[in-house]
């Protein structure tokens, strides 16, 4: 994998970046205009000002940069100034200072070089000369340049800033009226410890009309996700965001450190370089800080004060007087809690490392028995796994599998999952360390391995599970424990399917064999449900019969709560009136709601909001689906049935038209990461939006979501709609040959005539398919299909009506017969209420209403597949209905405005204004030629105009381009 060897995007930083555009239009008018930005190191100060540099550029302004050194209050005076004023000699030459070459050949010696300059009189030093003078001279010298252009002058790092650079600025803030002169300076808040001369500085300027601050923040972990998406070419998946995010804290530069590190992005190595760094903090920092930050790093990140004072066991005096040291050093922040937190986790993890390994075991091992003792010294909650934790580190076996097990039924409890199945692990990997085990635990190793299983299909670590349950099948007696060994062998089928490896079946059959014969109770038909549940995609009469058998046991055991679900879900996918199980349901979700099943409740959640969307009942489909999504984030199992929810509540907003909101729930659903199949409906749904907005990624998540299709085994409701995203994909390329690829390939799948709410969407776009590509014999097999499925619902019926209009139009059948058929499907689709495929039968029935010549009815559809186009940020379906206006001669539909270009269109236009070929806008954007040339295209479309003159010309005249163009890729973000 190629690594970036820093980020070329600006995450995060559209506030700051524009009240430094507001600072400058500001001190174009002549207002005085100062801005402060502050943060800590890494934290993307550097980049910001970049950025911000082509705003400067674009606005005609001239920038003038120069950078504090570290030399310390001793350095040179004036080093930033000095820096400023050799690019004004560069750029101007000697006849800038003409009059005061000798004044300012004390800031600038090679003035005295110059042929045409003076020598520098023998007159004072510089540190002599008068500071007032000197001051008015610099001052009068930007004055003149900002008379010809607005001036902005950058001055980096003042934290490093000698007393005369401080006073100079000061001066020249304080002395700007009616100037166009904007001053911008940064510098390292962690640099400015308590006695830091630039603090009372910064409070002065503070006061001074017309100043401003900025504090640059660290990256949210959507910022992080950005970041490293830049860095490595892809997006990362979820827990690798969450790991570089958590060990970064959003810091830019440690960003960039773990991702150039090699290997895994999350768990990287901390490279020495950044190591180093790091400790050279810490290291002055005095002795007895040291050793009290060691101490610390083995508690964590952040640490209580009463807790350090016990691990410690120092006077508590010298206590504070360390931690007074190791704030005033910028290393850990004090909270009104009474808490210390590292400042950087990074930070907290050198230190750690570093510790002897004698050192280590005996500190974690003190945490261990203090915490043991006096719980309350840590969050509530949290002494359990925080125990585990320090005995686990102390290497002391026996009481770190005890804690284990005890911190993971702690973690149950709290619905944390993924925690419980790390702890459960951890007592795995203790077992054969402790002779004892068994009797410590009081349970058998089966048992363990039964609990971590459990645990980890909760946490949706499917992978993990398999293999779990391949280990407990070898260790289950299936004559002395049927429903034991049938459990397992149910949910290694299940998994097996999820995983994409295969149906499951022959493991769900024997798991019913075994339970068959077991002996009747509640236990039994628990189990038998289950499996009925699992069989339904593979079998649904098979499943049907299974559910049978365990809802006849319901009335002599009570458990219709626990079964309910099952018998949905199999009603559900064995009846052809999804309706009839609506009022059951409903039943479900409310005793569930009643009794604080949470299971139950999401599970009828899921069930519920499905049968809603196929009933066209999308609002309530979304209402349902979203009380699910919150109930599982509350109770942990957001990645596994919880999953389930997101996708369905994505669908019906795409549904409803609500696509910005579909996004964002893709977009949750992305962060938690879904394993298996259960993460590939949000895939499908996104990518499926991303084409149908022209989304730059749209090939990348495409191209995710396709892999599935290489999997052994896929269910049927699955590869269907995965067929259908192929062919989408090749239409929106403008790829024919892939696109009847694809198109055959999904009619060979023989569940294609079992699955209506599947089908009809793919016989759309195969039937869509034939038309563009004028196969006579593909339409006649798309038809022949079409003629044989099921239309039950009125999404159906309309898919029905849209698949029949786009074949008429292949047929020998004339214009008004066309035009008819497209109606029909108009009518059909405004019934749905679905504004999307309303929007592509409006199309057709424009197309259907030109040959037909139909002006009028042309004129109305494509106004209003335009319109709708515009509300769901469909830019192919807006170009097309723009493509067929121009066709035929309507110019009544109006231009355009800038909401119809993406962000990455505008990007384009910006360069097309600037003259740049295709191929340096490549460059310049880190995209390919044939890409900007796409861009290019699709732009001239919206904009409905003939070449790229005319696009630059009217977005002038619409104001598209008042941002300023992307700047060129810089080489290191700080």
């Amino acid at each position: 994998m190629t690594v970036r060897a820093a980020s070329t995007v600006l995450v995060g930083r559209r506030t700051e970046l524009t009240a430094l555009g507001d600072a400058l239009a500001r001190s174009r008018s002549g207002e005085p205009a100062t801005v402060l930005v502050g943060g800590e190191a890494g934290v993307g100060k550097t980049r910001l000002l970049e950025e911000f540099g082509t705003q400067v550029d674009a606005a005609g302004a001239r920038l003038l940069v120069g950078q504090c050194l570290e030399l310390g209050e001793a350095g040179l005076p004036f080093a930033p100034f000095a820096a400023a004023l050799r690019d004004v000699l560069r750029h101007d030459g000697p006849a800038a200072f003409a009059g005061y070459e000798a004044e300012f050949a004390r800031l600038l010696p090679e003035l005295a070089r110059m042929p045409a300059g003076v020598a520098a009189p023998a007159g004072p030093a510089l540190a002599d000369t008068p500071r007032g003078y000197l001051f008015d001279l610099v001052a009068e010298l930007f004055r003149r340049i900002a008379e010809e252009r607005p001036l902005v002058l950058v001055i980096e790092d003042l934290h490093w800033a000698d007393r005369s650079t401080r006073d100079l600025i000061g001066f020249l803030v304080r002395a700007a009226r009616a100037t166009r002169l904007l001053v911008v300076c940064t510098y390292r808040t962690d640099e400015l410890h308590r006695g830091h001369p630039l603090r009372p500085f910064l409070a002065e300027l503070d006061r001074v009309r017309g100043v401003d601050r900025i504090e640059l923040g660290r990256l949210d972990r959507d910022g992080t996700a950005a970041v490293l998406a830049d860095l490595l070419g892809t997006e990362q998946v979820a827990r690798t965001v969450d790991d570089v995010h958590e060990r970064t804290q959003g810091n830019p530069f440690f960003i960039e450190e773990l991702a150039a590190a090699g290997g895994p992005v999350g768990c990287a190595t901390m490279p020495e370089t950044l190591r180093d760094l790091l400790l050279a903090r810490v290291d002055r920092l005095p002795e007895q800080a040291q050793r009290v930050l060691r101490i610390a790093a083995a508690g964590g990140t952040r640490f209580a004060h009463q807790l350090l004072a016990e691990v410690a066991g120092l006077p508590e005096a010298e206590l504070e007087d360390a931690l007074r040291a190791a704030v005033a050093g910028q290393l850990v922040v004090a909270d009104p809690d009474g808490d210390y937190e590292f400042r950087h986790a990074l930070v907290r993890e050198a230190v750690h490392d570093d510790l002897l390994p004698g050192e280590h075991a005996r500190l974690h091992a003190r945490y261990a028995a203090v915490i043991e003792a006096h719980p309350h010294l840590v969050a509530a909650g949290r002494a359990p796994a925080e125990i585990a934790h320090h005995w686990y580190a102390a290497h002391d076996h026996p009481r770190a599998l005890t804690a284990a097990r005890v911190a993971a039924g702690a973690a149950a409890e709290r619905y944390a999952y993924a925690e419980q199945s790390r702890l459960l692990e951890r007592v795995l990997e203790l077992w054969e360390q402790v002779p004892d085990a068994a009797d410590r635990l009081g349970m058998d190793h089966l048992r363990v391995l039964e609990d971590t299983l459990t645990a980890a299909v909760t946490a949706g670590d499917l992978s993990r599970a398999l293999t779990l349950t391949r280990a407990a099948l070898a260790e289950v007696d299936s004559d002395a424990e049927p429903l034991r060994a049938a459990r397992l062998l149910d949910q290694r089928g299940r998994l097996f399917a999820l995983l994409g490896k295969s149906d499951g079946a022959t493991e769900l059959r024997e798991a019913y064999r075994l339970a068959a014969a077991a002996p009747h109770g509640p236990e039994r038909l628990g189990v038998l449900a289950d499996i009925a549940a699992h069989l339904i995609k593979v079998d649904p009469r098979e499943a049907a019969s299974v559910a049978a058998e365990a809802v006849a046991g319901v009335t002599e055991t009570g458990a219709d709560l626990a079964l309910l679900p099952t018998r949905i879900a199999v009603l559900h996918r064995t009846d052809d009136t999804p309706d009839l199980g609506l009022a059951e349901l409903r039943r479900v979700e409310a005793r569930a709601r009643t009794a604080g099943d949470s299971r139950a409740l999401v599970s009828a959640l899921v069930f519920l909001s499905d049968v809603l969307y196929e009933l066209g009942r999308y609002e309530e489909s979304e209402q349902a689906a979203a009380a699910g999504v919150s109930e599982a984030r509350r109770v942990g199992i957001s990645r596994s049935i919880g999953a389930y929810l997101l996708s369905n509540r994505a669908e019906a907003l795409i549904a409803l038209g609500r696509w910005d909101e579909a996004e964002a729930t893709c977009a949750e659903a992305a962060r938690i990461d879904p394993p298996g199949v259960s993460g590939l409906h949000w895939l499908q749904l996104r990518a499926g939006l991303h084409l149908a907005r022209a989304h730059p990624g749209a090939d990348e998540i495409v191209g995710r979501a396709l892999a599935f299709l290489s999997r052994p085994y896929l269910w049927p409701n699955h590869r269907l709609p995965l067929h259908e995203l192929r062919v989408e994909a090749a239409l929106a390329a403008d790829d024919k040959l892939e696109a009847v690829r694809a198109a055959r390939a999904a009619l060979a799948d023989a569940h294609l005539a079992d699955l209506p709410r599947e089908g009809w969407p793919l016989l759309n776009a195969l039937a869509r398919t034939a038309a563009l590509t004028g196969d006579a014999t593909l339409a006649a097999e798309v038809s022949a299909v079409a003629a044989a499925l099921p239309a039950r619902h009125r999404a159906e019926h309309a898919h029905a009506a849209h698949v029949t209009a786009v074949l008429t139009g292949l047929g020998s059948t004339g214009p008004a017969e066309a035009l008819a058929a497209w109606r029909a499907a108009v009518a059909a689709w405004r019934t749905v209420g679905q504004p999307y495929p309303l929007g592509r039968a409006l199309l057709g029935l424009g197309e259907a209403a030109a040959a037909a010549g139909e002006r009028d009815e042309v004129a109305a559809a494509v106004r209003e597949t335009a319109e709708l186009a515009a509300r769901l940020g469909a830019t192919p379906l807006g170009e097309q209905a723009a493509t067929l206006a121009r066709r035929v001669g309507l110019r009544g539909t109006g231009r355009p405005g800038p909401d119809l270009l993406t962000s990455r269109e505008q990007e384009v236009l910006r360069l097309v204004a600037e003259g740049h070929s295709n191929s340096r806008i490549a460059e310049r954007l880190f995209i390919s030629p044939k890409t900007a040339s796409v861009h290019v295209s699709r732009i001239i479309a919206k904009l409905d105009v003939t070449n790229r003159v005319e696009a630059a010309a009217l977005a002038h005249r619409l104001g598209l381009l008042d941002r300023p163009s992307p700047a060129p890729a810089q080489r290191r973000v700080r």
